[in-house]
């Protein structure tokens, strides 16, 4: 029970890798938030796992650890300063914040429109940024240490054609994590990345269900096989807890090899 006495808020956590991490967070005795924008039945799912998982979980205006979540959309800027402070004001803390929503667009670099990239750069960049903001607020008000953990890409590193847009705002968040590595270590803050690559989540079911693309993509990781959720909340969780307490401004790379193994087909 690494983190039990902690709280923590995970956003876009409804489902996938979100909701993997609010279960196994849970299990190492934190209290959770649930945060989701457009998906309440998969909030109540992952309510539900916490809940069989043996953990407890307080939802922002809830009195008790049962039926509530927390709806933000973490492109709205108001919203995400809302989630965060109503998160605070239920629990009187926060102590982890785990900036996990994001989304992608598919386009060639010549077709992508206005409205996809900044809907791809306000949820997966300026979300981050002033969530990330609003809880160091908090930290120093209360003159406290705090965790932060980003859930960025492979494609911070690597290239990942027609997805430009989705790649230029997880390169924003490698930089973005170095320099408040260097900017929050002084205040007991330290920040890092988990970067997956090819995880089974809702979001890949087209790609599950087309063996041929399947194929060329796992002949691409050393490993074998697709990540699950639990393999990036393992590193989350050691992230979150005192053991990574001298680990700030790194990427840890969750893709089974892909990284360096990766052939464009």
């Amino acid at each position: 029970m690494r983190l039990e006495g902690k709280v923590a808020l995970v956003t876009g956590s409804s489902q996938g890798i979100g909701q993997g991490i609010v279960v196994r967070l849970a299990q190492e005795g934190a209290d959770v938030v649930i945060n989701y924008r457009s998906h309440p039945e998969g909030a109540e799912e992952t309510l539900a796992k916490v809940q069989a998982a043996g953990g407890r979980c307080y939802m922002a205006g809830c009195a008790k650890s049962q039926g509530y979540t927390v709806k933000a959309d973490l492109g709205d800027v108001n919203q995400v300063r809302q989630l965060v402070a109503e998160s605070i004001e239920h629990f009187g803390k926060l102590d982890i914040l785990v900036n996990n929503a994001g989304i992608e667009k598919h386009a060639p670099f010549w077709e992508v429109t206005e409205a996809d990239y900044d809907a791809v750069m306000n949820v997966n960049l300026k979300g981050v940024f002033f969530a990330t903001q609003t809880f160091v607020q908090h930290l120093i008000t209360t003159k406290r240490p705090g965790k932060i953990i980003n859930i960025s890409s492979v494609h911070e590193e690597l290239p990942f054609p027609n997805f430009t847009a989705y790649c230029a705002s997880k390169g924003g968040m490698k930089m973005l994590t170095r320099n408040l590595a260097v900017e929050l270590g002084s205040l007991g803050i330290t920040i890092n990345n988990v970067a997956p690559g090819a995880i089974e989540t809702p979001i890949n079911t087209k790609l599950l269900n087309d063996p041929q693309k399947l194929g060329a993509l796992l002949h691409n990781i050393p490993l074998g096989r697709l990540g699950q959720p639990q393999d990036v909340a393992s590193v989350v969780a050691f992230l979150a807890s005192s053991d990574a307490d001298y680990i700030t401004g790194s990427t840890f790379f969750v893709d089974g090899g892909l990284l360096w193994n990766y052939q464009e087909q």
